[in-house]
């Protein structure tokens, strides 16, 4: 049996890196054939070295520099006459994952994913989806443009009751579980968190994660995108998704069943696992990553959300109700917002509050298209620099 050719895309962030290792651990199984990154032209040149990529992208610099950076990597590697076929600009990704491959992994981080998640599918590979903004963001447009299981998920959540589905069929689900970790605030009141800083919020306790993702997960804005991405991957009605805390993040999400039973994927917190199951899908990988350890004495709690201090899942879920491109408008205005918190200009719990606030002026899209989804952003984007600017001008009135 031949190696599953894969692409991936944005090969340089946390995904990335790890989809290497997974890859390295069963050359048998994979072969990276194109790799793709929005920076750090040093990394993704001895990425391409290690992986003999036929194609590299990149979002920013030039092909030269790249160029020349890969002949030092493989010179180092002894390695001769190496040229992949370059290609550069902000389209990168997305002719990236146009290339003839079976899977392509989508380790983009934010909205900027959808285009290459809409090339993936049209070129008829397997779509192992890290990007979870492109899906929220896309909705109902890249669910059109996949066919019948053309999408495997790769966040932990999302893969692990892709996995608990396999004991039922659909007519027996009655709903789905996420858990949550509580992220470093689990337990701190609405107005302990107006205080807390930048540095505090990317202390997670369990993952490493990008500063967006980690500020999300603080917020919770990260599980109520998750809550909208399992409502479009499992078409499970908004009201039939709960969430849950569990801080040790061993089980990593759970289904229930209409007889009452209830399934649970459960394993030590590690990427590797769910992007294996992305690559390899539908077979496991052997050594994907380690299996608790029962040796040892242990205990998993579980506590209900508190709504009042983390707003962000009732938000998100009223956002995929309205459908349209209020999912895009909920993701663009919390993105910049994340910015304008560790820039220092507004408190943690104004990041969802703004959300909230230019939410509540958007009236949606009468049809969605790529065109109607980044209109949306970009309308999304100027009305929070909006508010954020004319909120700071207040602020310094205020205190004249």
């Amino acid at each position: 049996m031949q190696p599953r050719k894969i692409v991936l895309l944005g090969s340089t962030g946390s995904i990335g890196t790890q989809a290497i290792d997974v890859v390295d651990g069963a050359p048998h199984l994979f072969e990276v054939v194109a790799l793709s990154a929005g920076g750090n032209l040093e990394l993704l040149a001895r990425q391409a070295v290690h992986t003999r990529a036929q194609a590299v992208g990149i979002a920013q610099g030039d092909a030269s520099v790249l160029q020349e950076l890969i002949d030092s990597a493989a010179a180092a590697e002894g390695l001769r006459n190496y040229r992949p076929e370059i290609i550069t600009g902000p389209d990168a990704s997305t002719r990236i994952a146009g290339i003839e491959a079976d899977v392509v992994l989508n380790g983009i981080t934010g909205s900027i994913g959808l285009a290459p998640t809409l090339a993936a599918l049209k070129s008829g590979a397997t779509l192992a989806l890290a990007n979870k903004e492109s899906l929220i963001v896309g909705g109902a447009l890249v669910k059109a443009a996949a066919a019948d299981g053309q999408i495997v998920p790769v966040d932990s959540e999302h893969s692990a009751i892709a996995q608990c589905l396999r004991s039922g069929n659909e007519r027996e689900v009655d709903k789905l579980i996420l858990t949550a970790s509580g992220g470093p605030f689990r337990g701190r009141s609405r107005e302990q968190l107006r205080h807390v800083t930048p540095e505090e919020a990317l202390d997670h306790p369990t993952w490493d994660m990008g500063r967006v993702v980690t500020t999300n997960s603080a917020s919770l804005v990260n599980k109520g995108l998750e809550v909208i991405e399992a409502h479009l991957l499992f078409d499970v009605p908004l009201d039939r998704i709960d969430v849950v805390v569990h801080p040790q993040s061993v089980v990593h999400s759970m289904v229930q069943f209409v007889d009452g039973s209830i399934i649970a994927q459960a394993s030590p917190p590690n990427m590797r696992l769910p992007i294996a199951l992305g690559l390899g899908w539908p077979d496991r990988v052997p050594g994907a990553a380690s299996a608790c350890d029962w040796s040892q004495a242990t205990s998993w709690t579980f506590e209900p959300l508190d709504s009042d201090a983390f707003p962000a899942v009732e938000l998100a879920k009223d956002a995929a109700k309205q459908g349209s491109t209020f999912p895009a408008v909920f993701n663009a205005a919390n993105e910049e917002a994340v910015d304008a918190f560790h820039a220092g200009r507004i408190r943690f719990t104004d990041i969802v509050e703004t959300v909230e606030a230019v939410l509540s002026e958007h009236s949606g899209s009468s049809e969605l298209t790529l065109e109607s989804v980044l209109d949306a952003e970009r309308w999304a984007r100027t009305r929070t620099h909006e508010r954020l600017a004319s909120r700071t001008l207040q602020e310094a009135a205020d205190q004249a």
